[in-house]
């Protein structure tokens, strides 16, 4: 499976500086459009047997910016993380992993589940 990181709302200086690492690191790169956070993450990260089904989501924009890597291992993904961290960019606070669990999941379920994860880790170490 190739590795792919797919990026929901970056702005331009975390979007360019994810690119750069990403080309340094041979990992595929993917801005998703709002238009395709209704589509399954298989979909959308390009795994085999997973296709678009041309449906267009019409519900609000993310109020955050995510990221999720796919094909990645644990090493990968970090090695990603201390390269993004050199650039001395803000942290991109939601992340995921496409796991066989959440790999059917609409890219608006995974951003509902990790924001509420998210939320509820802020609160409690808060």
């Amino acid at each position: 499976m190739a590795q792919t990181i797919l990026e929901f709302r970056l702005d331009r200086d975390r979007h360019k500086a994810v690119q750069d690492i990403c080309k340094r690191l041979k990992i595929t790169d993917t801005s998703i459009g709002r238009a395709d956070y209704g589509q399954k993450l298989g979909a959308l990260a390009g795994i085999t047997g997973f296709k678009k089904d041309g449906k267009k989501y019409t519900g609000p924009e993310f109020p955050a910016e995510m990221l999720v890597f796919s094909g990645m291992n644990s090493a990968q993904v970090d090695a990603f993380l201390d390269e993004y961290k050199k650039t001395g960019l803000a942290p991109i606070g939601l992340k995921a992993v496409v796991t066989a669990d959440n790999v059917f999941w609409s890219a608006e379920k995974l951003y509902q589940e990790i924001m509420r994860e998210h939320l509820g880790f802020t609160v409690k170490s808060g």
